[in-house]
């Protein structure tokens, strides 16, 4: 019997980036036959939107990608740094918050999502302030590129 892995995503609110990077991820491992291989979550630094569906911008991008999505905000906590393989954080911000929540020799491996993004960029776009989808948009393609690039990662 094979034990999953596991993964975590990590952003400020768990409406809008770390969802979307969730739902990204379970398609990649669906996608190359992997999924009963993997727990993936998502879950907020804050406790400001605990309980909330994700952004409905982020709900409706993810539909128009035809991406499966459940989802109801939780904040980390400190039993997650030794339950997931991997904490993925989207932003400089993000990983310096869980830094200082990480206890002394957790399990996780802290990572920053975008370092596995091929077109190199430097930060998962955060489009909660914006009047539209666009930065959603953007988001869930940074998410595409950096969740298959990590992916990538395990196999060579």
């Amino acid at each position: 019997m094979t034990t999953k892995k596991s993964a975590l995503f990590i952003c400020l609110g768990n409406i809008c980036r770390s969802p979307i990077a969730a739902a990204v991820f379970r398609q990649a491992v669906r996608d190359r036959g992997e999924e009963d291989k993997w727990v993936v979550e998502s879950a907020a630094l804050g406790s400001w939107h605990v309980g909330n569906p994700a952004d409905y911008r982020a709900q409706e991008t993810l539909k128009s990608h035809n991406v499966d999505h459940t989802h109801s905000a939780r904040q980390i906590t400190k039993a997650d740094f030794n339950t997931f393989d991997y904490i993925f954080g989207m932003d400089d911000e993000n990983m310096k918050a869980l830094s200082r929540k990480a206890p002394e020799g957790c399990k996780a491996k802290v990572l920053l999502l975008i370092s596995f993004d091929p077109k190199g960029d430097k930060t998962i776009r955060d489009p909660y302030y914006d009047s539209d989808s666009e930065g959603f948009e953007t988001c869930y393609q940074q998410c595409v590129r950096a969740c298959n690039g990590f992916l990538d990662s395990l196999s060579k």
